[in-house]
């Protein structure tokens, strides 16, 4: 991310998740999307209380001119995607699934967006995703936060990072 970026309200914004990503332990980079930035944070972890399973966190975080419904839901199939294709190892199911957090930021936010963020978790075959809508304009951060029916066992795990990640710049 350049200068320019991180002075913007968004800008500002990833750079407060990549602090946050780092300081729990996240091997974090940028990438570049055609041709957008994006932030990538990932990390493993094991318990037992997940019936013996092996979690992989990805956290994939851009900042878009707008945000709509078809813009985050779109951005939420590409990360599942990107979470399974980079993932390695065993693949899903075999005692490890994929949990993601993918987040847009923008000052322009349908609220539409953040309705359909908030609304539920989005589960495929051991890969769970909780799609995050950050308004910078109003510093709101819209996401999922209920006890699903698929996953419930990892509910407080992401409410857990979800709150350690997203909150703290005044959301």
């Amino acid at each position: 991310m350049d200068a320019n970026q991180q002075q913007s309200p968004a800008g500002a914004y990833l750079a407060f998740v990549e602090r946050q990503l780092t300081a729990d332990g996240c091997a974090t980079r940028w990438e570049d999307w055609a041709g957008v930035p994006v932030l990538v944070g990932r990390r493993g972890e094991f318990r037992m209380r997940w019936m013996g399973t092996k979690l992989h966190l990805f956290t994939v975080a851009a900042a878009v001119p707008e945000i709509t419904v078809p813009a985050i839901s779109g951005f939420t199939d590409q990360v599942m995607k990107y979470a399974k294709d980079t993932k390695g190892g065993l693949p899903v199911g075999f005692q490890n699934g994929i949990g993601a957090f993918p987040l847009l930021v923008s000052d322009r936010v349908d609220p539409a967006a953040v309705q359909w963020a908030e609304a539920q978790q989005r589960v495929k075959f051991a890969c769970m995703t909780r799609p995050v809508v950050v308004d910078s304009s109003r510093q709101y951060v819209g996401m999922y936060r209920g006890k699903p029916m698929i996953g419930r066992v990892y509910a407080s795990y992401f409410d857990q990072k979800g709150a350690a990640y997203f909150h703290g710049q005044g959301q």
